[in-house]
């Protein structure tokens, strides 16, 4: 998968998030964890995009290992959301599979430099 698919998809993850945490209700469990699920999703495509930019095969893994770190910490945060019944579940499943498949991308892609360049 190209780079610039993959920044489109962590932009896009990052709006679905940003809408579905301005539907959530006004009670504040849900608004705690809006902020964390916030925090976390919308940074994913801002670190992929640093990343992208890195100096060296070095610096990009460990830059990947951060955007990892951030879509496993999304994905928590999306299933407390989802658990809890607070929200309608089948719009946090499909942000939930779509975290799971770029957490699959963003790990082969680690483990492809680090195989290529050891």
């Amino acid at each position: 998968m190209k780079g610039d698919d993959i920044k489109q998809r962590t932009k896009a993850l990052a709006l679905q998030i940003l809408h579905l945490t301005n539907d959530l209700p006004k009670l504040y469990g849900s608004q705690v964890i809006g902020r964390q699920v916030v925090r976390s999703g919308t940074s994913v495509g801002a670190n992929y995009r640093a990343a992208c930019r890195s100096s060296s095969n070095r610096d990009f893994v460990n830059k990947m290992k951060v955007v990892e770190e951030e879509l496993d910490e999304t994905n928590y945060w999306l299933e407390l959301l989802a658990e809890s019944h607070v929200y309608c579940y089948d719009k946090i499943e499909y942000l939930q599979q779509e975290t799971t498949e770029l957490l699959k991308i963003i790990v082969q892609s680690i483990k492809t430099t680090r195989r290529n360049h050891s």
